[in-house]
């Protein structure tokens, strides 16, 4: 191993692999089936059209009726939301004087905040209750806060400390455990940003897998490797180990990517991963794959087509779904229960021993 030569973004994990034979894309099908569909939203929080904006706290009758009515429309769909316990971002923008000061503009908030527990999951009941009867849906983590001092705004886990990745993604589990809300144990990064700390506070916590690179541009094969969002230099059709007991899948698809694309990847038996953002305008910032009727429009088009082109081919699963599928069996802390059987105090006296 010694000879080899790795990219940069390789020998990041490099370092931090403990059995490389464990590891790589996994070229997987289900049972007769031949490639997968996933659709995931990020930013879900109790936020109301009173609010700086809505997030899905309008329930019905806002962004998540819209992806009522896409699930409604195809009975085979699965969605998993990555859901934000304590949102705290107003604005993905620095507008502060101090973004100009050294120093000082990397140990504030330079744009907005809502004060600590204004969204917290545990003081929205009607919210959580909402979310666990959503049909063909799983919950997932997106963060703690959604913020982070200094000109990355929501780049949440950026610049910290394996310590304190896994203190901030246990405090989100408790918001989970404590507001009664169902979930899987995956992460989708603020910002995409999924350092080396990161990944070891993950497995430190039991998280099972990540979603943390996204990759609209690098033509479809079979071989790609994303280069654009977050981790470069994992598959970008195929869910990846990138750790005993962490797997990868990657975002390829969003509103602005033709429909070519998404075909591409299913040719190729890949995972068509298609991402939206729950809220299409936040003050500042445009999501170009915001859940408006537009976007769920085209979708439901997408849907229809491979539907028809595809028919029973596809398998129509969720990214929990997904990784869990795939899990080895044989990577299994020493007390042969999977993080996601135990607790936080289990899973730290199981990593201790």
């Amino acid at each position: 191993m010694d000879g080899w030569h790795f990219p940069p973004g390789q020998e990041l994990r490099r370092a931090f692999l403990l059995d490389e034979t464990r590891l790589g894309p996994i070229p997987w099908h289900s049972p007769g089936k031949s490639a997968a569909v996933v659709m995931s939203v990020d930013d879900v929080f109790p936020g109301t059209s009173q609010s700086a904006y809505e997030s899905g706290g309008d329930l019905e009758k806002g962004a998540l009726g819209r992806l009522l009515w896409l699930l409604e429309r195809h009975p085979k769909l699965r969605l998993t939301l990555f859901v934000t316990p304590d949102w705290r971002r107003v604005s993905p923008i620095a507008h502060r004087f101090w973004r100009h000061v050294p120093w000082i503009r990397d140990r504030v908030y330079l744009a907005s905040v809502l004060p600590k527990g204004t969204m917290d999951l545990r003081y929205h009941p009607k919210f959580v209750s909402f979310l666990n009867m959503m049909p063909r849906t799983e919950v997932a983590l997106h963060g703690l806060h959604h913020i982070n001092q200094g000109h990355s705004v929501s780049v949440e886990f950026e610049n910290r400390d394996r310590s304190t990745c896994a203190a901030m993604l246990a405090e989100a589990i408790q918001i989970f455990d404590e507001s009664g809300l169902r979930y899987v144990r995956g992460l989708q990064p603020p910002g995409w940003n999924c350092s080396l700390a990161l990944q070891q506070a993950c497995r430190d916590v039991g998280i099972d897998w990540l979603a943390s690179a996204r990759d609209i541009e690098v033509p479809v094969s079979k071989d790609a490797k994303t280069a654009m969002s977050g981790l470069n230099g994992v598959s970008m059709l195929f869910p990846e180990r990138i750790a005993p007991g962490l797997m990868h899948i990657s975002t390829n698809f969003q509103a602005t990517s033709a429909a070519e694309r998404a075909f591409g990847i299913l040719d190729a038996g890949g995972v068509l991963s298609i991402k939206a953002h729950i809220t299409k305008n936040v003050p500042g910032y445009t999501h170009l794959d915001g859940v408006d009727d537009l976007y769920m429009n085209y979708l439901d088009r997408l849907f229809d087509d491979i539907e028809v082109r595809y028919g029973e081919t596809i398998d129509w699963t969720t990214l929990g779904q997904l990784a869990a599928s795939l899990s080895d069996s044989s990577v299994r802390l020493p007390s042969e229960r999977l993080p996601s059987e135990m607790t936080l105090s289990e899973i730290a006296a199981d990593r201790a021993a």
